[in-house]
């Protein structure tokens, strides 16, 4: 995998960054709060704040260091699950460049979902660049024709991938990140930018229309 290191990365300290890096909220996701206190990547100053230190700008470097190594081996994967495989390992290093120049954003307790999120929508960016129409005709998330969904057309099941095409395209993402990530409870709030509530509610219903779609399926 192509190393996103810190010296490759040049901070872009002030930037304002949308949830969305392409400033495009997802649809069907509340957007997310503001950071609480304590959200903060270490080292990083707050807003009005001194610049930090050296010794604090080398913590920095140490925790994203550790971010990356414990965590690349999964955002590939992540990727590699949803699309071409030569895709992946470019796909993961865009994230944890966004994780860099977003590391005062980054909940320290909750990493790896903050990483799949934001994975979410570089992997739908990346879908958008891949579609080759003029931008005004360039379908809505969710319009296009479910058999061209690179999920599912890794699934060598076709029993499985027949089921999962006719659940919709939200209940489809949420039981594949639980699934394939093993992502519940407040992981998989944090991945959907919903509450725990909200998130549990989310996976009660995806698993109950995928019941229903394996009963309907059975009947035939």
């Amino acid at each position: 995998m192509k190393r996103a290191s810190t010296d490759e990365i040049a901070p872009d300290e002030g930037e304002p960054m949308p949830e969305d890096p392409s400033g495009r909220p997802e649809p069907g996701d509340a957007e997310a709060g503001p950071a609480g206190p304590g959200a903060a990547g270490p080292g990083v100053a707050e807003p009005g704040t001194a610049q930090p230190t050296a010794a604090a700008r080398a913590e920095e470097h140490r925790w994203f260091e550790g971010v990356v190594r414990e965590h690349a081996g999964a955002l590939v994967r992540y990727f590699a699950r949803r699309g071409p495989r030569q895709d992946a390992e470019d796909l993961a290093a865009d994230v944890f460049a966004t994780a860099w120049r977003r590391r005062a954003d980054v909940p320290r307790d909750a990493v790896l979902p903050w990483l799949y999120r934001t994975a979410g929508f570089t992997l739908a960016n990346h879908r958008r660049k891949l579609v080759d129409l003029p931008v005004e005709t360039v379908p809505e998330r969710g319009a296009g024709p479910v058999s061209e969904d690179p999920e599912l057309s890794l699934l060598f099941d076709a029993e499985l991938r027949g089921v999962l095409e006719s659940v919709g395209e939200r209940e489809r993402r949420i039981l594949l990140l639980h699934a394939w990530e093993g992502l519940d409870g407040e992981e998989l709030a944090a991945v959907l930018g919903i509450s725990r509530s909200g998130a549990d509610a989310a996976l009660s219903r995806a698993r109950k229309r995928l019941r229903e779609a394996w009963g309907e399926r059975l009947a035939f």
